[in-house]
């Protein structure tokens, strides 16, 4: 199209070909409620089913529909990322293929974008079709984040959100490699508010996100906005040593005094050295977490690579 999206939805996608069909339908049919220009940009983060074929069909029959295409699996922030790069709406709007997010929303944060908030995000007031095990540790993740970060970042919310263009801009100059969207959304300001929804069940296919890839998620969150792991250190030698001379304190009192032969022996050194060695070596791997990751960042590789984006250099 000629016209200038005043619009842009974000939707990476990975093995989504039951999807994609649906996801479409439901973006057109609202986004075409709004009578302003849009596009949707889809993000292709190396989907290994018909999700590229699917979405070259969509971009044929609608030209609004955008792609890019990575020349392998980034994940999903990396592809939220270059979808944030890509998108020219004056508003864009972040949203997951699953269709977990109804598209319908989108209306509701626009019109608190009307109200001139920079950034409008989705509060989960209900989660559908979800395991006990995995609400129970979205809740404590979120809960865990917002106690120990250093921003306030709104409880139970997800990357589904309308981000205003001056906002966009700011994200896309933020290029660190392990990405918390939400989180780095929270942390340039702007006027946030929240609309709340009930979060519905995935249309098709399996989640994408078991508990190693959310655990993963939930590092690169306190490491990227969290020094407290690494004051754990500082802390747990404060108390160690304390302890320490409370325990040496009672040795030579029950030794001088009450004959005991329960300090004799070597039992009590080995708990001691295995207990010092433990903490220890949850400190190395602390330091190792940002370590890793300051590593990540002075190799100066680019955060995506990508093979192939049509549809950007029409109009």
């Amino acid at each position: 199209m000629s016209d200038h999206p005043r619009f842009s939805i974000i939707a990476p996608v990975f093995n989504e070909e039951g999807n994609l069909p649906e996801l479409y339908r439901r973006i057109k049919e609202t986004m075409d409620a709004t009578g302003e220009p849009w596009e949707l940009v889809l993000v292709n983060d190396g989907s290994r089913d018909r999700s590229a074929e699917i979405m070259h069909e969509l971009h044929a029959a609608d030209a609004r529909v955008k792609i890019i295409e990575f020349a392998k699996n980034f994940g999903h922030q990396l592809a939220v990322t270059a979808g944030l790069d890509y998108a020219r709406g004056d508003a864009v709007v972040i949203i997951d293929a699953d269709l977990q997010d109804p598209p319908s929303l989108i209306l509701d944060m626009i019109e608190k974008w009307k109200e001139g908030f920079e950034v409008v995000y989705a509060v989960r007031a209900q989660r559908k079709g979800e395991t006990w095990f995995k609400e129970f540790t979205a809740k404590l993740f979120y809960r865990i984040i917002y106690r120990i970060t250093d921003i306030d970042i709104p409880l139970d919310t997800g990357d589904f959100r309308l981000i205003d263009r001056r906002a966009v801009d700011t994200l896309t100059t933020m290029r660190e490699r392990n990405r918390f969207i939400r989180g780095m959304t929270s942390w340039i300001g702007f006027r946030q508010t929240g609309v709340e929804y009930v979060r519905e069940e995935r249309f098709a296919g399996e989640t994408h996100y078991p508990f190693r890839k959310m655990f993963k998620f939930a590092l690169d969150a306190i490491t990227g906005f969290s020094y407290l792991p690494l004051q754990f250190a500082m802390y747990a030698g404060f108390a160690i040593a304390g302890l320490s001379a409370v325990a040496a304190l009672a040795v030579i009192y029950a030794r001088l005094f009450l004959a005991s032969q329960a300090f004799f022996g070597q039992a009590t050194t080995l708990v001691a050295v295995l207990f010092l060695g433990g903490i220890q070596l949850i400190t190395l791997g602390i330091i190792g977490e940002y370590l890793g990751r300051i590593y990540d960042e002075v190799k100066h590789r680019p955060l995506y690579v990508v093979r192939e984006a049509r549809g950007f250099d029409e109009g």
